[in-house]
């Protein structure tokens, strides 16, 4: 469920400290990854190398570490997708709610952009108090979501509210703030990015100049929406996000046979691959000598993934993508949207001073079977691709 979901564990100073030793451990059985940020009196119930022996990785409370190749709370806060302060303390609430920033933790909570998740322990009558409750309100005010502690026999012998909440329940929290429940949510989606290279000797090949950064882009905001992606990937400087299955490729043929072995199990293909439409007939194992080369190029063909697909599709809805440098690029669109049986088609321009290869942002029009359009303006290709699985998920509404 939580494969390649990148989350803080603030860990406050209290006895149910040795209780997020588990929901860590859970987190990273589940595929997370997890870095915990502790304050210093968390680390008098539980040390840091219990927590780094679970999740494998650093643990992190000093605010004034050496900020050689980072500054600690702004570098974890911009890497989560979501803070978990479990347990919460009175004072770690009160901190948050009044803006301070005098220890790592504090400090992150007021950087990250992330959604936070507080999980509170302490005395009930601590718990109960006007302040710590006016605390949580401006918290909950301010977006952040809380599972509030439970009845049961306290650490100092009392009974009443303020028992850390069951790593269950806080584990569950988790679930519902990262894998939302949305119409993309447990789909299964086969991605296609980069270019093919199609080889004429043991060194020159035929290609194009996509970097694959729409596809990749793609991948990752689809898992973020809970899907289950499949990326198929031609050869690109890209690093494929956490989470998502990475299938690597070089040729048009190769791309081919991944995609269409997976095709029948896969609920939604997207394919943002530029792949070659041709490839060199002959192909020599060895570096051809100049003298050795012939000025004409014989091609073939290669398979069209999209239109087999087409003709193909049970239930699945089929996304492709089209680069014009025709000056109606509606007309085009819609030409390939109908000849390869598309439900949908994302048309960029390409070449020109609008060119979205190999470029950080672009611009696009979104065509679908049902006649509909819509244009979108020129962004990064991480908000491009939020806009385009956005569209998608209206199709499956319908």
């Amino acid at each position: 469920m939580l494969s390649g979901r990148r989350v803080i564990l603030g860990v406050c100073g209290g006895i149910a400290a040795y209780k997020a030793a588990d929901l860590a451990r859970r987190m990273t059985r589940e595929g997370c990854t997890v870095s915990v940020v502790m304050t210093a009196n968390a680390a008098r119930f539980v040390t840091p190398l219990t927590f780094r022996t679970l999740t494998g990785r650093p643990v992190a409370m000093d605010l004034f570490a050496d900020p050689a190749s980072s500054v600690p709370h702004i570098s974890l806060a911009q890497w989560a997708e979501a803070v978990v302060v479990a347990p919460a303390t009175a004072d770690c609430l009160a901190r948050a709610a009044q803006g301070r920033a005098d220890d790592l933790l504090a400090a992150l909570l007021l950087d990250t952009p992330a959604p936070v998740l507080w999980a509170p322990a302490m005395n009930t009558r601590m718990w109960e108090h006007p302040l710590t409750q006016a605390n949580v309100k401006k918290l909950i005010d301010l977006g952040h979501g809380f599972v509030n502690p439970g009845v049961g026999v306290l650490a100092c012998g009392e009974e009443g509210k303020g028992k850390l909440a069951p790593v269950e329940d806080i584990l569950a929290a988790v679930h519902a703030l990262l894998v939302p429940a949305g119409p993309l949510n447990g789909k299964r989606i086969l991605i296609t990015a980069g270019p093919t290279r199609e080889p004429w000797d043991a060194i020159r090949f035929l290609s194009n100049r996509s970097s694959g950064r729409m596809g990749y882009a793609l991948a990752e905001a689809a898992r973020r929406r809970g899907a289950d992606v499949t990326l198929i990937s031609g050869p690109v400087a890209l690093t494929p996000p956490e989470g998502v299955r990475c299938i690597r490729v070089n040729t048009a043929v190769e791309m081919h046979a991944q995609a269409m072995a997976l095709f029948p199990q896969t609920d939604i293909v997207i394919a943002a691959a530029a792949v070659a439409d041709f490839r060199p007939a002959a192909v020599t194992e060895q570096k051809l000598k100049k003298h050795e080369m012939k000025p004409n190029i014989e091609l073939i063909p290669n398979p069209d993934i999209l239109a087999e697909m087409g003709q193909k599709k049970t239930r699945q809805i089929l996304v492709g993508f089209a680069a014009e440098s025709v000056p109606d690029l509606e007309a085009a669109g819609r030409k390939k949207l109908e000849s390869k049986k598309l439900d949908l088609i994302v048309v960029n321009a390409a070449g020109g001073e609008h060119d979205a290869f190999a470029a950080e942002a672009s611009a696009a029009l979104l065509l679908d079977a049902r006649g509909h359009k819509q244009i979108l303006s020129k962004r990064l290709k991480s908000e491009l691709a939020a806009a385009i699985l956005s569209r998608i998920e209206g199709l499956l509404e319908v």
